[in-house]
C-alpha cells in the first residue's frame, strides 16, 4: 500500500479544495481519502504544500510529429516511420512529466506504408517499454484527396509525389471511406478521426468550407458507431459544424468559426467540442504564405468569442492542444488561455478531467476518488485560484506508479 500526503487535494466536480490531501493506493487504484485512510504499514510519500489534482488530459496531440530534431518542411520526405516512432518516445516522456496522464492522438496524416504508428506507440507505453500517457489511438486520418489532412496539400507537391493510399487516410467516396474507417480498427484504432472542413494551414480554399459530402460523412459514422467507436472531426466552419452533427459525428475538433446554431445543436444533441485555444496566440504563421496569414487573422479572434460563446450555451468542452502546434510538454499552456479567455478555472480543470474521461468513456478516470485509477498529479499551489501552478507539475503518478517525483534527487 501507497499513501500520498499533501496540502490539499482537487474535488473537481466540487470545484473545491479539499484539506489535507491525503490519498491512499493499492495497486493502480485509490482505495481511500482522509485522515483516516493511511495504513499502519504503508510507504507514505509526503509532497509537502502540493496540491494534489487528478492526471491530466489533452484530447488533441500527434506524438507522432513535432519534437526535438524535426525539420518541419523537410520530414515528410525525410522522416521513415522508424524515425517517426522514436522521436515520439521523447515527445510522449515530455507529455506525461507534464501532468498529462492520458491523450488521444488524434490522426496521423504521414507516410506510413499503413502502419499505425500511433497503435505501436501504444502498446508500447502499455507494456512499460517506455514512459508516457495512456494513448488513445486514432490511426490514420481520413481525409478526402486535397482536404485539410492530405499531407501533399500542405506541402503543395506536385502530382504524384508522396501519394498516401486508403490505408493511410485519403478516401473519395462511399465506399473508400469505409475501406478507410474499417483498416484503422482493423489495427487499433480506438477512435475516428475524419476532416470535415478546410483550416488555417489549408493551401487551398477557404478554413471553413466542408470537404466531405454528408453522404461519406455518414457512411464514416455508420462504420465506426457500429463497431464502438466515436468520431472526432477537425471542423472550422460553422456550416461545416452543423453538417458534422447531423451526420452524427460526435465530437468537434477547434470550431473556431462556430456561430450561435451551430452551438445549440452541439448542445441540443449533447456532443463535444475540444478546444485547441492556445494555437490561436501561440502559432506562429509569420512565414506562412499570405494567403495562410490572411485565414490566421480572420480566424483565430474569432476562436475567443466562439468559445465564450460555447461555454456559456452549456457545450461539453473538453481540452485539446493540437501538440504540436504548440510544443509537447507545454500543454497545460491551453488551460492558462481558457482562463485568460474567460472559462473559470474550475471548469477548465473539470474539461482536463472529468470531460475528457466522458469523451473516451473511461468511467474510472478523471478523480480523485475510491476505486478510479490512480492517475494524480501534485502542484505548487491552488489551480483554482491560479491555474498557472498546473505550468509546474512536481509529481506525476499514472495508474499507481510514480514518473516524477521532485523531493527525490536523482542520482
Amino acid at each position: 500500500m501507497l499513501t500520498l500526503k499533501a496540502a490539499g487535494l482537487l474535488d473537481v466536480d466540487a470545484g473545491v479544495i479539499v484539506r489535507p490531501g491525503i490519498v491512499r493506493i493499492e495497486d493502480d487504484r485509490i482505495v481511500g481519502l482522509g485522515e483516516g485512510a493511511q495504513g499502519p504499514e504503508d510507504q507514505v510519500i509526503d509532497l509537502g504544500d502540493s496540491i494534489l489534482v487528478p492526471g491530466l488530459m489533452d484530447m488533441e496531440v500527434n506524438l507522432l510529429m513535432g519534437g526535438r530534431g524535426e525539420s518541419p518542411g523537410l520530414s515528410q520526405v525525410q522522416d521513415d516511420p522508424a524515425t517517426r516512432v522514436l522521436r515520439a518516445v521523447g515527445n510522449a516522456r515530455r507529455t506525461l512529466r507534464a501532468g498529462f496522464t492520458t491523450v488521444r492522438n488524434l490522426g496521423l496524416f504521414v507516410k506510413t506504408g499503413g502502419y499505425l504508428l500511433d497503435v505501436a506507440l501504444s502498446k508500447a507505453i502499455d507494456a512499460g517499454w517506455i514512459e508516457g500517457p495512456r494513448v488513445i489511438p486514432a490511426g490514420h486520418a481520413i481525409t478526402p484527396t486535397g482536404g485539410h489532412l492530405d499531407p501533399t496539400m500542405f506541402a503543395a507537391f506536385m502530382p504524384g509525389a508522396l501519394e498516401l493510399t486508403v490505408e493511410e487516410g485519403i478516401a473519395n467516396g462511399v465506399d473508400e471511406v469505409r475501406k478507410a474507417v474499417r483498416y484503422q480498427i482493423k489495427h487499433g484504432a480506438q477512435l475516428i478521426k475524419v476532416c470535415v472542413s478546410g483550416g488555417v494551414m489549408s493551401l487551398t480554399g477557404e478554413a471553413g468550407a466542408q470537404h466531405y459530402s454528408d453522404e461519406e460523412l455518414r457512411a464514416i459514422v455508420d462504420e465506426a458507431h457500429r463497431r464502438g467507436l466515436r468520431v472526432a472531426a477537425h471542423t472550422h466552419g460553422a456550416e461545416a459544424v452543423k453538417h458534422a452533427v447531423d451526420c452524427g459525428i460526435d465530437c468537434i475538433e477547434h470550431g473556431f468559426l462556430m456561430d450561435d446554431e451551430a452551438i445549440k445543436m452541439l448542445v441540443d444533441n449533447d456532443r463535444f467540442l475540444v478546444t485547441t485555444r492556445r494555437l490561436a496566440e501561440a502559432m506562429d504563421v509569420s512565414k506562412a504564405p499570405k494567403e495562410l496569414q490572411d485565414k490566421a487573422a480572420e480566424m483565430f479572434p474569432k476562436a475567443r468569442t466562439s468559445l465564450k460563446a460555447a461555454y456559456e450555451a452549456g457545450v461539453k468542452i473538453a481540452v485539446g492542444t493540437d501538440a504540436p502546434a504548440i510544443p509537447h510538454g507545454r500543454n497545460a499552456d491551453e488551460l492558462v488561455t481558457l482562463v485568460d479567455w474567460g472559462m473559470p478555472a474550475d471548469a477548465v480543470l473539470r474539461a482536463a478531467t472529468v470531460v475528457a474521461a466522458d469523451l473516451i468513456n473511461k468511467p474510472d478516470l478523471g478523480r480523485i476518488a475510491e476505486g478510479y485509477l490512480a492517475d494524480i498529479i501534485a502542484v505548487p499551489g491552488d489551480p483554482l485560484s491560479d491555474i498557472g501552478v498546473t505550468k509546474d507539475v512536481n509529481f506525476v503518478m499514472k495508474g499507481g506508479k510514480v514518473f516524477r517525483d521532485d523531493s527525490v534527487k536523482e542520482n
